[in-house]
């Protein structure tokens, strides 16, 4: 016997019994409409947490474990200028243009659903633009604690020996998330220029990429927050 779901205009039915059970397994019924992409993207996403969540409670282990005295962040990561050292200037500007990034994906998503191709595209590049600038400041950061501090993953001339190894190895894990991001984006938004998802019909993989972009940011700001201001 088969029932009609309310509300659905006679298109979808529920087999009653056993069989009922069986008719509706073999027939692959899907339960909510999400697509298999955005799907595979959540999955993806969500073991990266455990990976960058295992990170980060073991650094907060190691910092609160350590008998040697652990560097002070605003010390180590400031920036002299005019003489003046100003405390964690260069993380607070990569912080804003990583946050910033987040506006301009937000936009790029925004307009995919209005199908502009060229605005999506432009945002989508914007969006690489300040991924790829987060890096460059990145790469500076890591020259100027390796070359002039000494800093090293086995070593640290100003504290605890441990610091060197967790903040290369988070920092390190990050920016390598940011890199892939970028090459990312340059992809999808060269897809998006040449009329692919309107040949496809849909901007879905735009969203999918605007839900890696938002993880990385998001966790930029949990790693800023621990390694940093703590």
């Amino acid at each position: 016997m088969a029932n009609e779901l309310p509300g659905h205009g006679g298109d979808a039915t529920v087999n009653d019994g056993l069989g009922g059970v069986v008719s509706d397994w073999s027939a692959d019924r899907q339960t909510f409409p999400v697509p298999w992409g955005k799907a595979m993207m959540w999955i993806f996403l969500l073991s990266d947490t455990f990976i960058f969540g295992s990170f980060l409670t073991s650094y907060m282990t190691v910092r609160m474990t350590t008998t040697v005295p652990w560097p002070n962040a605003s010390e180590v990561f400031a920036l002299t200028i005019a003489g003046n050292h100003v405390p964690l200037l260069l993380i607070a500007i990569m912080t804003f243009v990583l946050i910033t990034s987040s506006g301009t994906m937000a936009l790029a998503v925004n307009y995919g659903y209005r199908r502009d191709k060229k605005k999506t595209a432009m945002l989508m590049l914007a969006t690489a633009a300040l991924g790829a600038t987060f890096v460059g400041m990145q790469a500076f950061e890591w020259t100027k604690l390796i070359v002039e501090e000494g800093v090293r993953p086995w070593g640290n001339p100003m504290g605890a020996a441990q610091f060197g190894s967790t903040f290369f190895m988070i920092t390190g894990f990050h920016g390598l998330h940011v890199s892939a991001g970028v090459v990312y984006l340059l992809v999808v938004a060269r897809r998006v220029m040449n009329g692919f998802y309107d040949r496809k019909g849909t901007y879905e993989t735009v969203e999918v990429t605007g839900l890696y972009w938002h993880f990385v940011d998001l966790v930029w700001v949990f790693i800023f927050a621990f390694f940093y201001l703590w």
